[in-house]
């Protein structure tokens, strides 16, 4: 068993988003995946990257948004949840005011921003 509150967790600056790692290999016995809570600023735009061999699923907290999954674009707002296969593009944008707060969780575990294009 691992108890975390994420106020104690450090942030991880990642392009266009805050990333707190809540449980995962490292910490909490977990070996099969990593669970995260993402902060995206208003306006935040990072663009699409894919994971090779991770699954991911990403579950809306607040604030609202749209997500890329390949070709199609979907809303963001709280309560919804969206599942992305390994190898399909997909990419996060903000829309209004507020940060967009989601969690994320991927199998196997994933090093966050390990994905993330280099400039």
């Amino acid at each position: 068993m691992h108890w975390v509150n994420r106020k104690d967790v450090k942030e991880i600056q990642l392009p266009g988003r805050q990333w707190k790692k809540l449980i995962g290999p490292e910490e909490s016995g977990c070996h099969n995946m990593i669970m995260g809570l993402v902060s995206f600023p208003p306006g935040s735009d990072p663009g699409q990257h894919q994971h090779e061999r991770e699954e991911e699923i990403i579950y809306v907290v607040s604030g609202r948004g749209e997500t890329k999954v390949g070709d199609e674009i979907y809303p963001l707002e709280p309560g919804v949840a969206v599942f992305t296969e390994p190898g399909v593009p997909h990419g996060v944008k903000t829309i209004g005011s507020e940060p967009l707060v989601l969690i994320s969780v991927f199998s196997p575990p994933v090093k966050p921003g390990s994905y993330d294009k280099k400039k």
